[in-house]
């Protein structure tokens, strides 16, 4: 996890590039995030990791023992912090990390929570067809059907799928590209959906598939160029 940021996942919106082309974006606030502890390996943590603070918190909301952490680095009470292994900016505690770190182009990975969806039957849980909605079949229509309990051992197996509780799960979008950097506001405008409700915290890591420098195999740069196929010349006009 080389480079990464907490941040808030504020809505959505869409962007205009100079040829008019319309880009669907969430906008993200990153920063500022408060380096609050660095590890090294050469220490007694024996790694290598910068400890990052977002949004501010009254000191009464937090455990002594957190409390007391973040007054040990000198930093100042926050609501989330995050551990990124191997950060590759050089940074200290104090400092202020902000969006800035990534570039317009880069890709990076969205870690959220989805929105919870409460209790769910089968139909909208796994995409189940649910039964037949003809003449006779009476009350099946959105069930799962038979369970497979009288198949050896007896038992319902492990694993079915059956209705329960959806969503409110950690979530990762990979390879999101951002289309602008907002310094002065501290947004980051992704190209695509990231997991969460709007005011949900997310994490910006930079992409483990696609990092900083990444560019496209050859095989996928030709087939891009292969797709825009020249105009067909005009039929010539009969005489």
């Amino acid at each position: 996890m080389p480079l990464g940021l907490l941040g808030k996942k504020l809505g959505h919106t869409r962007v205009y590039d100079a040829s008019g082309n319309v880009t669907p974006v969430t906008v993200v606030l990153c920063g500022p995030n408060r380096v609050l502890q660095v590890k090294t390996q050469g220490g007694k943590d024996g790694y290598n990791s910068v400890q990052l603070g977002f949004d501010d918190q009254k000191e009464q909301r937090l455990t002594k023992a957190l409390l007391g952490h973040i007054k040990k680095q000198n930093g100042a009470a926050v609501k989330r912090i995050r551990e990124f292994r191997d950060f590759s900016k050089d940074v200290k505690p104090g400092d202020i990390v902000g969006p800035t770190i990534f570039a317009v182009g880069d890709f990076i990975d969205a870690i959220g929570t989805t929105k919870g969806r409460g209790f769910e039957g089968v139909m909208k849980r796994h995409h189940f067809a649910g039964g037949p909605a003809t003449h006779g079949a009476k009350g099946w229509k959105r069930r799962s059907g038979a369970i497979g309990q009288r198949l050896f051992p007896g038992t319902v197996m492990r694993g079915m799928k059956m209705p329960g509780h959806m969503g409110q799960v950690t979530r990762t979008t990979q390879n999101l590209e951002i289309i602008q950097v907002r310094e002065s506001d501290n947004l980051l405008l992704i190209k695509g959906a990231i997991p969460g409700s709007e005011g949900d915290y997310v994490v910006i890591r930079e992409s483990k598939k696609r990092p900083k420098g990444w560019k496209p195999p050859v095989s996928i740069a030709k087939k891009k160029g292969a797709d825009k196929k020249p105009a067909a010349a005009p039929a010539a006009a009969k005489k």
